[in-house]
């Protein structure tokens, strides 16, 4: 995941399937707010990220044990705004850095991880 869009993998399935999940605060968007004000830019900025955890943070209530991994800090941010809502606490959330993958890399992070975890 980054902070313009989150790849969510489901490793209960086999192949894993991959469902993507984008932010609205895109490039055009960010150009199109700074030209009119840079408080602007940084208000709309904050309320789409906002949104985009949002979204996540409803897909992941549904899960047990989650993983987040990425090349930004979208992840550390998804982290702390997850773990201050108590809906949250009995759900597992980890953190892993990664550099940016194929999706074929992706889901042999997930089954990895998943898989070593089991034992």
């Amino acid at each position: 995941m980054d902070h313009s869009s989150a790849h969510l993998m489901e490793f209960k399935t086999d192949p894993i399937e991959t469902t993507t999940i984008e932010s609205k605060f895109t490039h055009e968007e960010k150009e199109h707010s700074f030209s009119k004000s840079e408080s602007l830019m940084h208000n709309k900025e904050q309320h789409e990220q906002s949104d985009y955890y949002k979204k996540l943070g409803e897909v992941i209530q549904n899960y047990d044990e989650v993983l987040l991994f990425g090349p930004t800090d979208a992840k550390v941010e998804l982290f702390n705004t997850l773990t201050a809502d108590h809906h949250f606490e009995k759900i597992k959330i980890e953190i892993k850095q990664a550099d940016k993958m194929t999706e074929n890399q992706q889901h042999a992070f997930v089954r990895e991880h998943f898989s070593s975890s089991l034992f």
